[in-house]
Parts: C-alpha cells; structure tokens; sequence
C-alpha cells in the first residue's frame, strides 16, 4: 500500500541546557493510506509530540517527515499552513468545535481557508457521520459523541490525506467511544485516509489496524491487542 506519513529516525528536544527534554527519541513511523493506527502510552511519554511533527506544527530536531513525497521539515510556512488546511485532517478532544457555529458551519468552516480543488459536501459528510438530522444544531445543544462526530466530518471535509485524532473518547462513555472509532475506522477504510489516534482507551483498539506503545519518547509495536 501507498505510504501516506513517513517518519524517519525523528527526535524532539524541548527545552535549553539542563530542563532539555527527549520528547521523541529517533522514531520511525510509516503509514499507508486507508489504515487506522492507534498509539497508547502514559501521559508524557511523547504521544502529542508525535502528532506534532506528523501534522507539521512543530519540526523536529533531527530526522525526516514526509507525506507523501513532501519532506515536511524542508517546506517553507506558507506552504506548510496550506499542507494542514487541505491534507491533514485533526480531530480533537470533545470536538474543538465553535460555540457560534451550527453543525453544518462548523463542517463548511476549513473549507473558508483557502482554496480546496475536491471538497466532500459538507451535508453529505453530516449524514455520512449520522448527524444531519441536527445540521441546525450548536455544540451546546449536542453530546459529547455528537460533537465528536460533527469534528470529524468537519476533519474530513477538505479530503485530507491524514488524520489526526487526539484522545477522541476522553468525555466519552463506552458505547459512545465504540461508536466514534468505529466510525474513524469507517472512514479510514472507505476513503483511504491514513489516521493516527492517540488513545488511553484499550477498549477500542480491536476497530484498529495497528496498535503502537510510546514509552519514553520511543515507538515500539504495543503488546496489548490489535485488530
């Protein structure tokens, strides 16, 4: 399969002289598109940093990122914000969504950015994350799994080529946590997106392709299970 992120040999320091931290310690990643990928791990081991530089809003100190064939660290910033607007899809805890915005605006609004050459239509992505039937609806009026699912239409609405998914079950109860990853693995499979999911949720990590372990900014293949 096509490699859509390709991570090589990447380490993060953060910090100066003494407080320097290893946030990532030469990691290696690929992942082909259509493919769902769960990374697990205790809180500080480098998971976030790990979304960072494969979302390209931060560099690392040393190493490689690609998607597709663009090596991220050499890009200039103009067309790394292009790159995240239009290829890379980011979906957060309890939706990030705009208190203002209605479901639909919330789905239309990356597309307000700049140009996108084949945006998927934002009514039929709500239907598609079994949400039109509240298009008129503010995240206030919604749940947790609702909202959810309104920030990934709204993550997939400029067809990004990766995902980036953020603890997305952390308000979530069981069987609302097993309907938002399965729809996140739908979505992968269905329309090839590569997706990274950054989780403390075993329960779900069987709808994963693979399941990854961060420990101490090092990327190892997780003993738990996988799909």
């Amino acid at each position: 399969m096509t490699a859509v992120l390709t991570i090589t040999d990447a380490t993060l320091l953060l910090g100066d002289g003494d407080e320097t931290v290893r946030a990532l310690d030469e990691v290696s990643l690929e992942i082909a598109a259509g493919e769902l990928v769960a990374v697990v791990g205790p809180s500080g081991s480098g998971k976030s940093s790990l979304l960072a530089i494969a979302g390209a809003l931060t560099t690392p100190t040393s190493g490689s990122v690609r998607l597709g064939s663009t090596e991220l660290t050499g890009v200039k910033p103009r067309e790394l914000t292009r790159l995240r607007q239009q290829e890379i899809g980011f979906v957060f805890q309890s939706g990030n969504l705009v208190p203002a915005l209605t479901s639909i605006d919330q789905v239309r609004l990356p597309l307000t950015f700049g140009k996108v050459a084949d945006p998927r239509d934002p009514l039929e992505l709500l239907a598609e994350v079994g949400m039109d039937h509240k298009a008129d609806r503010r995240p206030h009026e919604l749940s947790g799994g609702e909202r959810q699912r309104v920030g990934i239409a709204r993550a997939l609405v400029t067809r990004p080529r990766l995902l980036l998914v953020d603890e997305p079950t952390a308000a979530l109860d069981r069987k609302r946590s097993q309907e938002v990853v399965g729809l996140l693995a739908d979505e992968s499979h269905n329309h090839g997106v590569a997706t990274i999911m950054v989780t403390h949720d075993n329960d779900v990590l069987h709808h994963c392709d693979r399941v990854l372990e961060m420990v101490d900014g090092r990327l190892t293949a997780a003993v738990i299970g996988s799909a």
